[in-house]
């Protein structure tokens, strides 16, 4: 693959701390015309062109001069400069070929004081297994939108030396993965994403910010490492009652878990075990419960 154009260097590059090392909306318009980028739908590709809304994600997020942050999908490279600003390594996962090729060579022109500091793995997300140089103790991404919550699970649990995080995605899905038990949008997202970690909404950011612009706002989501919840069932297990649950989620538990557990009166037994009410819907129910009911399925006769 032949090397791809990059923009100049910018005055402050050496330092790192000269506010037009960061990717502006022309600087984004003219490398993506240089590398002959178009933004593509069915990526989920929306660059973002503010460097305002850059530096407030990486505040947001609490970078800090040790952190080893993994990025996905940094695309044209946006903010993966504004995190080489404060963070001591960052590692790059992209899928994209010509974005793959390229940012090197932009962090190398806009960052070259810093550029030993970055790494760059042309990967699909979904399917990594490990990530080379040190383990990465962030997460910090802006997520193509249509494949946003199961990139942010297999990132959690691939890496749990992550301890902390910060990612934008579709406002709708931000509010699905903060999801309180009894939220009208609490479901699959917010129950997994709970496992892994503390959730919540860390702010709005609008359609302006993003070439091309896209058709929904977008959300800040921030997740703190937590302990899962103590329980003899595995992680595996506890899923497989998340996903029958809301599979069906008008029906009551005792409905809806009846194929998971071999019958109704199985799937009753093992809730009443957890302690969980039959009659209750899987929208009531906080990640503990549903461990609970995991860690019950055939211990009681039916």
């Amino acid at each position: 693959m032949s090397s791809a154009p990059s923009p100049p260097p910018s005055p402050g590059a050496d330092t790192g701390s000269g506010a037009d090392v960061l990717l502006g909306p022309a600087d984004v318009r003219e490398l993506a015309a240089a590398l002959g980028v178009r933004p593509t739908k069915q990526r989920g590709q929306n660059f973002v062109i503010d460097a305002n809304t850059v530096r407030r994600i990486v505040r947001t997020a609490r970078v800090g001069p040790k952190d080893v942050v993994v990025e996905v999908g940094p695309g044209l490279g946006s903010l993966t400069l504004a995190l080489l600003q404060e963070a001591a390594w960052v590692t790059a996962v992209e899928i994209d070929d010509v974005l793959a090729a390229a940012l090197p060579a932009t962090v190398a022109a806009r960052l070259p004081g810093r550029a030993d500091r970055f790494t760059l793995v042309h990967h699909d997300a979904m399917r990594i297994a490990e990530l080379p140089g040190p383990e990465p103790t962030a997460l910090v991404a802006n997520l193509p939108y249509n494949v946003a919550v199961p990139v942010l699970l297999h990132m959690l649990a691939t890496f749990p030396s992550i301890e902390h995080g910060l990612v934008m995605v579709q406002a709708e899905v931000a509010d699905r993965l903060a999801a309180e038990p009894g939220s009208k949008v609490y479901g699959v997202p917010s129950v997994k994403a709970a496992w892994y970690a503390e959730v919540r909404r860390a702010g709005a950011i609008g359609r302006n910010v993003f070439w091309p612009a896209p058709n929904v706002d977008s959300g800040l989501v921030s997740l703190v490492r937590r302990d899962p919840p103590r329980t003899g069932a595995t992680r595996r297990e506890v899923f497989a009652v998340v996903d029958a649950a809301f599979a069906q989620r008008r029906k009551t538990l005792r409905a809806a878990l009846a194929g998971w557990a071999g019958s109704a009166a199985a799937a009753e037994a093992a809730l009443t075990a957890a302690g969980v009410d039959p009659r209750a819907r899987g929208e009531s129910l906080t990640i503990e419960d549903f461990a609970a009911i995991a860690e019950r399925k055939g211990t009681t006769s039916a």
